[in-house]
């Protein structure tokens, strides 16, 4: 066999090869979609997430979550069509319809003058059930990417006569932000949601008591914050719905022949990033985690028609694992002696301060050895440095600090000082740090598995994870 004859067959056999592949990738296609998006969620937040459970079996190194030992792994570029540094609105859209737009913007263009057609809406058309699920407001800018069409994602009532319009079957998590508008003077939104035949459940007897059968609903957490999102995992108790039991009865609820979409966003990840709260993360990321294994569980009936894709909008934070003042040494296992989030404990701080006897430094650094571990007789020693830090905080909450406002901004982001500092002290004892109370331009992780699964793999941008679902699923472009 001469050299061209060996040529020649090689080029067959390759070709023979990619025909096969391609054949066995869209002669099946993705019956059942699971969309998982952690918002704010970097590969730093799913890496500390790991070392933190490591640690709480005494081992050095990391402890797989369920979607990070996926067989297809790859990274997304995010940035926004007018800057470097995306935004939640930005990003989703990119995520939803596969197009870039400007920040704030929900599914329009760049210009906000062409409504964009998201994979869900597109699913919905081709007799596929879709559900949207979320742990803050389910018109909060994610959810919202994926059945409005709106300029602004601050639009929270349009947002939600939007949502109405969709027919979507099953949204779950939080309830609607603003749900008599900006003003407080439009009817209620939920009351609008029942006369568009939806079923709206608020306490966990009425979700649990949800079957099969039961056409477009709206299921509420029994317990939202004034931005109408369920608690985040640490706060949470018996009497909250976790994210995955919402993800467990869309499945129950959507189950169908033809099919379903599903978008999961676990959006506390990003509130407690943006509040440099290392341990809250890490709880959000492990409710993240034990709501893809919900589809992980209906994948391994149906291994051969089922989907499942993890991947985040953008990084918050600039979180990392390691601080200039631990070097190398690391100890995250000081984690878990954090009781409440900075959101809770900062409510439980103001509401203790009002009384006058309370009002002092002595007793707030009580609470702080309470919910954080830290000083006090009981908790992990403070060094000099680190107490000049609390008393600068208790200055600055007491008005007699010497701190510009940008200084303030730079130490506490905005929020009360002394929940700050007992944040990023506990985190810095861990060996924790962060960089920024915004996002940032970092690329995100994906995970895949199932139908489809080796189109994730590869450094690429946001838009092409939804084209990628789309050829999965056997739909169209979108126009």
């Amino acid at each position: 066999m001469n050299a061209t004859t060996l040529l020649k067959h090689f080029l067959f056999v390759v070709l023979c090869s990619l025909f096969v592949s391609f054949s066995s990738v869209n002669a099946q296609q993705a019956k059942y979609v699971f969309f998982f998006i952690g918002d704010g969620m970097g590969i730093n937040h799913v890496a500390a997430t790991e070392a933190y459970l490591a640690s709480q079996h005494n081992q050095n190194g990391f402890q797989k979550l369920i979607f990070s030992g996926f067989p297809s792994t790859g990274f997304a570029n995010n940035h926004a069509e007018n800057r470097l540094i995306t935004g939640s609105a930005a990003a989703g859209t990119a995520l939803a319809t596969g197009f870039k737009t400007t920040v704030n913007t929900i599914s329009m263009d760049g210009t906000r003058t062409k409504a964009l057609t998201s994979i869900a809406t597109q699913a919905k058309a081709n007799g596929f059930k879709v559900g949207i699920i979320s742990s803050v407001s389910i018109n909060h800018a994610t959810p919202a990417v994926f059945y409005a069409n709106q300029p602004l994602r601050t639009n929270y009532y349009p947002i939600s006569l939007d949502l109405m319009k969709s027919n979507f079957d099953f949204f779950g998590g939080g309830g609607f932000n603003q749900p008599f508008g900006k003003n407080n003077d439009q009817p209620s939104a939920y009351l609008l949601a029942e006369k568009a035949g939806y079923t709206i459940t608020s306490s966990i007897e009425a979700f649990n008591n949800l079957k099969p059968g039961t056409e477009k609903v709206i299921a509420v957490g029994p317990i939202i914050d004034a931005a109408a999102a369920i608690r985040f995992s640490i706060d949470q108790t018996d009497e909250d719905i976790p994210l995955n039991a919402f993800v467990d009865k869309a499945i129950e609820l959507l189950d169908n022949e033809k099919g379903f979409f599903m978008m999961v966003e676990e959006g506390k990840i990003d509130w407690a990033a943006h509040a440099n709260d290392g341990a809250t993360v890490i709880q959000n990321v492990i409710s993240l985690s034990e709501a893809v294994q919900q589809a992980l569980d209906f994948y391994k009936k149906y291994p051969d028609e089922t989907l499942i894709v993890v991947t985040a909008d953008h990084e918050t934070g600039g979180f990392s694992i390691g601080w200039a003042g631990k070097h190398y040494e690391t100890d995250l296992n000081l984690l878990a002696l954090q009781k409440k989030s900075k959101q809770s404990f900062t409510a439980i701080l103001d509401s203790a301060l009002k009384v006058p006897e309370n009002n002092n430094f002595k007793f707030a650094m009580s609470l702080v050895n309470q919910y954080f571990g830290l000083g006090g007789n009981t908790g992990l020693t403070l060094s000099d440095y680190e107490i000049s830090l609390f008393k600068e905080a208790w200055n600055t909450m007491s008005g007699t600090s010497a701190f510009t406002d940008e200084e303030q901004y730079l130490r506490y982001g905005g929020d009360n000082p002394i929940s700050s500092t007992a944040t990023r002290v506990l985190n810095n004892k861990a060996g924790l740090g962060w960089t920024t109370w915004s996002h940032t331009a970092m690329p995100v992780p994906v995970f895949a598995k199932g139908q489809g699964q080796e189109l994730f793999s590869g450094y690429y941008d946001i838009t092409d994870i939804p084209k990628k679902i789309r050829v999965a699923m056997g739909l169209s472009a979108s126009e």
